[in-house]
C-alpha cells in the first residue's frame, strides 16, 4: 500500500510536469496573441471609435507601454496617422528589410501592408524573428472601418525568449516535486499504516479463529469499512462460539440419550439370557423394557431426523383449511389417560368452528408438544389452561399455560433451542426426546408464524402461536 500511494503520488507529478513541458509554449504563444488583440481593440478604442484628443492619445501610449508592444496606424493612402513605439531597435515597423527576412509583407510600407491585410480579409496574424535582436515576435493587424475611411492597425510584439520561461520552471518544478514526494512519503505511510494494520491483525485473529480459538478479538481501525468488517467478523466469532458450544452440548446429550437406552437394552437382554429366560412373567416384564428403549431410540431418531430436514428449509407445507377447535380437542382427549394419573386438570377455552390455513398435522404436533411439556412440568393437583383466543378477523392466537414451576428469565431466550439445558426440576418421561421446543420453533418458522412464551420462575408458563384465517370469499345471495 506504501508502494502504491507513493507510485500514485509520484505519476499525478509526473504528469503534471509533463503536460506543463509541452504545452507550456504552444500556451504563452496563444496568450499572448490574445494579449496583442486585446490591445488593438484598446488603441482602437481610444484612437478610431472615440474623439482623438491629447487624453485619448495619452491613453493609447500608456497601453503600448504597459503591454510592451509598438502601434502604427495607416489610412486608405497608406499614410502613417498614429505612431507608437516602446520596443526601440525590437519593433519591427522600424527595422530594415533584411532585419525581417521571415516576412511575407514588407514592413515598412504602409501601402504593402494596407493591400496585405486586405488580401488577407482583414485580419491577420503573423510569427516572425528579428534577427537584429535575435527575438521571436507576433504581428497582428485588423482593418477598422469608421466614417471617414477605413483604417489599418498594427500591433507588434516580443515573444519572451520562452526557452528562458521553461528553465525557470523547470527549477521550480524540480523543487516542488521533491517537496510533494516528501510529502506524499509521509502521507502514503499514514493512509497504508492505517488501512493495512487493522487488515494485517484481523488476519492473525482470523487464523486464530480458524484453529477453534474463540478468544480472537477484531479490530477494524480508524476506517468505516474496516471497522464493519471487524464487527461482523466479532459476530461471526460469537456465533461459531455458540454453535461449537451447541455442538458439544448436542453430541454430549445424544450420547447420554442413546447410551441409556441401549444401556438398559443390554443389561435386560443379559438377564432374560441368564435369569429370566425360563420364567415367562419376569421375561415379559424385562422384554418389555426392551422395547420401551427401543422405541425411545426409534423416536430420537425420527425427531432428529425431522428436525433437521425442516431446519434445512427443504420441508414442503401441505396447508390447507381445517378446524383448528377439533385438533386441539383431539390432542387433550389423547391425554386424558396421562392426565388421571398425574393428578392434573386441563381447563379449554376454545370456541367452536375456528378456521385457520396451515398444515394440520404439524400444527397438531405443535399442539402436541405444547400440551406435553407443560404436564412435564406442572405438579400433581395443579390446573393447565388451553385457549383459542380469536385476536381479529385474520388471526387466532393458540395459548397453553401451566401452573408449573415456572423459567428462569435469563433461560427463556433459549429454550427453543435443541438440547437447551434447563434449571426446571422435572425430568423428561419416556415418551420425551428433548427436541420437542425445538421442532415447534422449526415448524413455525416454516410457517412464518408468530409464537413465544412469558414466565415467571415459580408461577408457570405460558406458551403460546398465532395463525391467520382464511379470508371470507364473498358470495351473491340469490334474489
Amino acid at each position: 500500500m506504501l508502494l502504491f500511494y507513493f507510485v500514485f503520488a509520484l505519476g499525478i507529478v509526473g504528469m503534471l510536469g509533463l503536460l506543463q513541458f509541452l504545452l507550456i509554449k504552444p500556451y504563452y504563444r496563444e496568450n499572448k496573441i490574445d494579449t496583442v488583440r486585446q490591445v488593438s481593440q484598446d488603441i482602437r478604442q481610444y484612437l478610431i471609435d472615440g474623439i482623438p484628443d491629447s487624453q485619448t492619445a495619452a491613453k493609447a501610449l500608456q497601453v503600448t507601454v504597459d503591454n510592451n508592444v509598438c502601434v502604427v496606424i495607416f489610412n486608405d493612402a497608406g499614410k502613417t496617422v498614429y505612431d507608437a513605439d516602446s520596443l526601440g531597435s525590437g519593433c519591427v515597423f522600424h527595422a530594415s528589410r533584411k532585419d525581417i527576412a521571415t516576412s511575407p509583407v514588407n514592413l515598412d510600407s504602409g501601402t504593402a501592408m494596407r493591400d496585405y491585410l486586405i488580401a488577407e480579409g482583414g485580419e491577420v496574424s503573423l510569427n516572425l524573428v528579428n534577427t537584429r535582436t535575435n527575438q521571436d515576435m507576433v504581428v497582428y493587424g485588423q482593418i477598422v472601418r469608421a466614417t471617414l475611411g477605413n483604417y489599418y492597425l498594427f500591433v507588434n510584439s516580443p515573444l519572451e525568449p520562452v526557452d528562458s520561461i521553461v528553465r525557470f520552471f523547470s527549477r521550480q518544478y524540480l523543487t516542488y516535486t521533491v517537496v510533494i514526494l516528501f510529502l506524499s512519503i509521509i502521507v502514503s505511510w499514514l493512509l497504508s499504516d492505517g488501512l493495512t494494520r487493522p487488515i494485517l491483525s484481523m488476519r492473525r485473529e482470523a487464523d486464530k479463529l480458524a484453529h477453534a480459538d474463540y478468544s480472537a478479538e477484531f479490530d477494524g481501525g480508524s476506517y468505516t469499512e474496516t471497522k464493519e468488517l471487524a464487527a461482523t467478523l466479532n459476530g461471526a466469532r460469537d456465533q461459531l462460539s455458540k454453535i461449537d458450544e451447541l455442538r458439544k452440548d448436542l453430541i454430549a446429550n445424544v450420547s447420554h440419550d442413546i447410551k441409556t437406552p441401549l444401556t438398559s437394552i443390554r443389561a435386560y437382554a443379559e438377564m432374560i439370557k441368564d435369569i429370566s429366560g425360563d420364567d415367562p412373567r419376569k421375561r415379559n416384564e424385562h422384554l418389555d423394557v426392551i422395547i420401551d428403549e427401543a422405541g425411545f431410540l426409534d423416536r430420537l431418531v425420527v425427531d432428529m431426523s425431522e428436525l433437521s430436514r425442516m431446519q434445512s428449509g427443504n420441508y414442503v407445507l401441505h396447508q390447507s383449511n381445517f378446524d383448528i377447535s377439533e385438533i386441539i380437542h383431539d390432542v387433550v382427549r389423547r391425554y386424558e389417560p396421562l392426565l388421571e394419573e398425574s393428578g392434573l386438570t386441563i381447563q379449554e377455552e376454545v370456541p367452536e368452528g375456528i378456521i385457520v390455513y396451515a398444515d394440520e398435522v404439524k400444527i397438531a404436533q405443535v399442539i402436541n408438544n405444547y400440551l406435553s411439556n407443560a404436564i412435564k412440568h406442572t405438579p400433581a393437583g395443579r390446573n393447565i389452561y388451553v385457549r383459542l383466543v380469536p385476536k381479529d378477523d385474520y388471526t387466532v392466537r393458540v395459548e397453553v399455560e401451566d401452573e408449573g414451576e415456572g423459567i428462569a428469565e435469563s433461560e427463556l431466550p433459549y429454550i427453543w433451542d435443541r438440547y437447551q439445558k434447563s434449571s426446571r426440576s422435572f425430568s423428561r418421561s419416556m415418551t420425551s426426546t428433548g427436541l420437542g421446543l425445538a421442532i415447534v420453533k422449526a415448524i413455525l418458522d416454516t410457517h412464518k408464524a408468530k409464537y413465544g412464551v412469558s414466565s415467571t420462575l415459580g408461577s408457570g408458563s405460558l406458551f403460546w402461536f398465532e395463525l391467520s384465517q382464511p379470508e371470507v370469499e364473498e358470495t351473491d345471495e340469490p334474489d
